[in-house]
């Protein structure tokens, strides 16, 4: 593959996980007691950066927060815009376009569940957590304890079991890739 153009192969998964982000923002939820939400877009992060190179993972999520900040409505619920993207949840947000493309580089050559699952819980949520919380302090004046409680806390479960369902997937996706002809 050249390194200034992406293959054809490559655009066509770049393209895929961009709609795999934007349709699993979809699947989402509020909580009460936190701008933040519920969603499956952790899933579709984690599959991403295991699927995709790290050039190809930042490309796949600069171009879905492209889309939602032109005002396609591909965050989660639906949302769109830049107050989105720009706002108490933006931080979450932005610090992927740098989050992901890394546990893409920390994920190895080889397919493996345990590798996955460990790069995306121990890397990809505490600095997904990290942007989220900075955000939080500054466009809602909160104190880092009350970030910690809103932008960490209720979110840690959820996303562990979707960072062990991202790694099963990515596993299953890559040794289906390796096995492709095309």
């Amino acid at each position: 593959m050249n390194e200034q153009h992406f293959s054809a192969r490559s655009m066509t998964k770049i393209a895929l996980c961009v709609a795999l982000l934007s349709v699993s923002a979809y699947l989402s939820f509020p909580l009460p007691f936190t701008p933040g939400m519920v969603t499956a877009l952790t899933l579709a992060l984690g599959v991403t950066a295991f699927v995709l190179t790290p050039r190809e993972t930042f490309c796949a999520v600069a171009v879905y927060l492209l889309l939602g900040l032109c005002g396609l409505p591909v965050f989660a619920a639906g949302a769109s815009g830049p107050g989105k993207l720009f706002g108490p949840v933006g931080g979450f947000m932005l610090v992927w376009l740098f989050v992901y493309p890394l546990v893409s580089a920390l994920k190895g050559e080889t397919p493996s569940f345990r590798r996955y699952a460990l790069v995306d819980i121990v890397v990809g949520m505490p600095l997904t957590y990290a942007g989220g919380m900075v955000s939080m302090i500054l466009f809602m004046d909160i104190t880092l304890w009350q970030a910690v409680m809103m932008a960490v806390v209720p979110f840690i479960p959820g996303d562990i079991i979707k960072c062990l369902a991202a790694a099963a997937l990515g596993v299953r996706v890559n040794q289906m890739l390796m096995t492709s002809t095309v």
